[in-house]
């Protein structure tokens, strides 16, 4: 599918939660930090939800089981029933059935989530190399999973057995800071047997399929923190997406992003959802961008910026300069005292 690439962040004149029937928000770094509720973040979504939006919890984490994540996201004072949460297990777990046998025995290297996802399918879980099973299912574990499990994974697929992962996020949140994730326990795998998995999880086409089929969404806006998996996913379902500044994403990695990394919209937190979004238009033909009372542009090797107003617009305007700028490529600018001006 061919994609004109975004040069500049896109604008809406209604509430984005007006705009679009269906929130397809990622957790981590999104709606909640180490197991608590990011600012701003159980208000807006209650708003969201009031207006007749369409709320639905999309995570690449395979650990815990949809029951768990909506009384989690319950307590947290977000009411939710577990079938609005999609897991990346539930997405391997699908992407698997489709390939072998109803009732086959997969090799299960994670939690509870993938066991549970597995069972719906109509797979049966087990724990050995040696239990003869069709596949091996691999999903982030927790902090302290057993080093021998990769083992097993390692004996079975040298034995031909095809594997799957979940996902290859390299690193996960935790409330202590970021630690490794389901992609770096993949990589022991990955050397030990030199294969490569078939991954289910954003941002790949299983996860973004699965999460239709599950919501039924017609106008679906991914929102999300990372720019390698929530909007990278978004833009390869060919939806439109929301970055928030809550997560791992920072002012120079949005501004260095590549086509599939760039969101439609952005802004700081989840109340983003609850506005229209600005129009960054053409400054001038020297080629800048305006957003509100910025204008910024390239000059020479750098990304400049002048004027006064609402950070986030300077930001928008910075966007639209080093996106035009890179192209179908990445933005090799200096952009560090532009965004030290609008303290991001």
């Amino acid at each position: 599918m061919s994609r004109s690439v975004r040069t500049r962040p896109g604008d809406s004149g209604q509430a984005l939660s007006e705009a679009y029937d269906t929130a397809l928000l990622d957790l981590d770094g999104v709606v909640y930090a180490g197991g608590e509720a990011i600012v701003h973040a159980v208000d807006s979504l209650a708003t969201a939800r009031e207006g007749g939006m369409h709320l639905a919890y999309v995570t690449n984490n395979a650990l815990r089981t949809p029951d768990t994540v909506a009384a989690h996201l319950t307590e947290l004072g977000i009411p939710t029933d577990a079938g609005d949460v999609i897991t990346s297990a539930q997405a391997v777990a699908r992407l698997i059935s489709e390939q072998v046998p109803q009732g086959a025995r997969v090799l299960v290297i994670g939690g509870e989530g993938l066991r549970v996802a597995l069972g719906e399918r109509g797979l049966v879980p087990v724990e050995s190399a040696d239990d003869d099973p069709v596949a091996v299912a691999q999903g982030y574990g927790g902090p302290d999973f057993p080093w021998g499990r990769f083992g097993e994974a390692s004996y079975a697929i040298a034995r031909g057995v095809p594997w799957f992962a979940s996902n290859t996020d390299l690193t996960i949140p935790s409330g202590r800071g970021i630690a490794p994730g389901n992609g770096a326990a993949v990589e022991v795998v990955r050397i030990a047997t030199g294969a490569e998995p078939q991954v289910a999880g954003k941002p790949l086409p299983p996860m973004h399929r699965e999460t239709i089929l599950r919501t039924g969404a017609e106008r679906p806006l991914v929102v999300g923190d990372r720019l390698d998996t929530d909007i990278e996913g978004a833009f390869n379902g060919g939806v439109d997406s929301l970055l928030v500044l809550t997560g791992v994403t920072d002012g120079a990695q949005l501004l260095a992003a590549p086509p599939q990394h760039r969101p439609t919209y952005v802004d700081a937190d989840l109340r983003g959802m609850l506005t229209g979004q600005p129009e960054v238009t053409a400054a001038d033909s020297t080629g800048g961008f305006r957003c509100g009372g910025w204008t910024a542009a390239a000059d020479g090797g750098a990304l400049v910026l002048d004027g006064d107003g609402a950070a986030l617009d300077g930001l928008r305007a910075l966007c639209a300069a080093a996106w035009t700028a890179a192209g179908d490529g990445v933005c090799a600018l200096d952009g560090a005292k532009a965004l030290a001006r609008l303290g991001l």
